[in-house]
This record gives C-alpha cells, structure tokens and sequence, in this order.
C-alpha cells in the first residue's frame, strides 16, 4: 500500500524530481502550463509535494497501518462532508467493521444506522453494496485497479482513481472540488473552475499529472490537500502557498470569478425531512408506525399521563414540513432503499 502520510525528510532535503522525460512537446513537457513566473511544472511538482510532506494533516486514512478498506471507506464518507465530522465515525466504522467481510455480514440497515449524522445515508448503503460484491467476487479485498474498483456498486470515476492511487500507488488521474479549484487558479488563472467537471479540466489534469508512480501519488495528495485548507474557496491564504510566485491567478491580479456559487439549501427541503425521519428509525429499536412519523403525540405534560416523545421525534415535527412533503419524502426513503416496511410501521433496511 502507498503511504501518503508525511515522510521523514533530513533537514533541507528535496522530493526527488521527476524523471527524464522524451524531448518535444509531450503532455508532461516542461513548456505546457507554465505560470506567470514562468516555473517549470517538474518545479511545480516538487514544491508542492515538498510542501506536503510537510504540512500535511495527520488523518488516520493516511496512517501506514490503514488498509484499502479504510481508505475506500474514507473516500466515501469525504464526499460532501467536512473532515472534523468523518472523523468519529470513519474511526466507529473501522473498529466495527475493519474489513468487507464485517460489514457484509451486517444487514444493510446497520450501515445506515451508524452513518451517524454525517448526511446523504446512501452512501452507506453503497458501501454496503460494495463490500458485499468483494466478498462474492474479489476474495472479501479491495481490487487493486481502477478498472477492478469502478466495477463495485456505487463505486464511481473519482473513487475508483482515488483509492487506486492512494491504497496501491496507482498512477491515476484523481480531480476533486479541490484539485479543480488549485489547477484552475495555478494554471489557468480563474478564481474558480467551472461549475461542472469539463472535458477541458480533466485534459489538464491528466497532462499535469507526474509520469513517475509514487510521486503521481504525491502530486495528487499534495493538491488536493492545498485545496483544502490553503487554496480554499472563499478565503485563499496565499502567503502561506509554496506555489505563490507561479499562480497565474495571483499574478493577473486575483480576478474575481465570473459566477456565484449557489450553496445547497437545507432548511424546509425535502432532504432535510428525509434526514429527520431517517434519524427516528435510527433510533428505534422497533418498527416506527407510519402515523406517528405523520402526526405529531400530543404531550399534554400531565405526569404518569404523558405521551414521551423521543428527541429525534420531536426534531422531525418542529420541522412542521406538511403532509404531503412527509409522504414524498417517506416514498422517496422506501424507494432509494434506506427504509423498508415491516409489522405495520417502518424500519431501516433488514
């Protein structure tokens, strides 16, 4: 397994470049995506995995221990999830279910049940699905290619290149929010990328990409890693980026974008009712009736008399959402998988 954690590096040394490439102007050519400070890519490469080495995170998927099921698992969960909230939870489900086999074993609803609050629930179920294909068709490991992880259930480009890279050192193309936002203001001098993966961006990418293994593994760990915490969206720390001299974005002037980017809403949607009464299977222990789901208890507060009403009950009816958002959304989870009905009530997925 490749190790991208940091590794030990004497005082003053270099990341070695890469090797010699065919003269003329191949994808890799020195000459391609050059910035306004004229740096050469392999220079590029260097100062940015250099910088990682350095400053990169302490995260357990990186840890030389972690197996490519805990980085399949993390990758999962990074998706649309900020690292502080993953992290309980990829440690939960790693000490539960330290291999595919565990969690195949489980039904799937014990997946959704310890997704936590982590949000978009079918990914557990996907990881489920995946873990159960290893099982019946890869000997209970995770493939080792590309084309070996893109064949899992809801295993798609991004994972599949991801794990491959970073579980086996796989040269492969990995572009994230990230890794978008980082190539776009280095070498295309935008403020953001476009608001949807373009063939253009991932032509970019591939002939920015390091030919030799290892340190393609370092490149795209090192990017995306100054996507996050340095070269962020809404507040770029550039004094403190190794690349600042070569950012074609900071030297015409830091432009600002040409669009706004729409954040998702959550308050009065559907998918946050749909998390709400995921939240009230999760934690019961027994078939919920759709009724109390639909209609809130009345509590008239009147000692032995009182209806108790559980925390996550009470959340989904402040919600207030109306009958037939409560209906839609109860079909929706049905439909998708994420609950299923049994003794009159509904229940996470046996």
């Amino acid at each position: 397994m490749t190790m991208i954690q940091k590794p030990p590096r004497s005082p003053g040394s270099a990341l070695p470049a890469d090797p010699a490439r065919p003269a003329g102007p191949g994808p890799h050519s020195p000459g391609r995506h050059e910035s306004h400070a004229a740096v050469p890519l392999r220079d590029v490469h260097v100062r940015i995995t250099d910088w990682f080495a350095e400053s990169a995170r302490d995260l357990p998927w990186r840890e030389p221990s972690c197996s490519p099921w805990g980085i399949l698992v993390s990758e999962v969960m990074l998706q649309q999830t900020p690292v502080v909230r993953v992290l309980p939870v990829w440690r939960d489900w790693l000490e539960r279910w330290p291999s595919p086999a565990h969690l195949a074993a489980e039904p799937a609803g014990a997946a959704v049940r310890h997704w936590g609050r982590l949000g978009y629930p079918r990914r557990a179920l996907r990881l489920h699905a995946a873990a159960t294909a290893m099982v019946a068709g890869h000997h209970g490991e995770v493939p080792r290619t590309y084309e070996g992880l893109l064949s899992l259930p809801g295993v798609g480009t991004y994972t599949a290149a991801a794990v491959a890279a970073f579980a086996f050192g796989r040269r492969e193309t990995v572009v994230d929010t990230n890794i978008r936002r980082v190539h776009a203001r280095l070498f295309g001098g935008t403020a953001l990328p476009a608001p949807a993966l373009t063939a253009a961006e991932t032509r970019r990418a591939v002939e920015l990409l390091p030919d030799d293994d290892a340190l393609s593994v370092r490149w795209n760990a090192g990017v995306m890693e100054l996507g996050a915490v340095v070269c962020t969206a809404r507040s770029p720390l550039c004094d403190a980026c190794p690349v600042l001299d070569a950012c074609a974005w900071v030297g015409a002037g830091r432009p600002a974008p040409d669009y706004v980017p729409k954040g998702q809403a959550w308050a009065g949607t559907d998918r946050q009712v749909r998390g709400a009464i995921v939240a009230v299977l999760r934690d019961a222990d027994t078939p919920v009736p759709r009724s109390v789901l639909l209609e809130a208890p009345v509590d008239l507060g009147m000692g032995a008399g009182a209806v108790l009403v559980p925390d996550a009950l009470s959340a989904l009816h402040r919600l207030r959402a109306p009958a037939e958002q409560l209906d839609r959304a109860l079909a929706g989870l049905l439909a998708d998988g994420l609950a299923e009905e049994a003794d009159g009530g509904l229940r996470l997925p046996g």
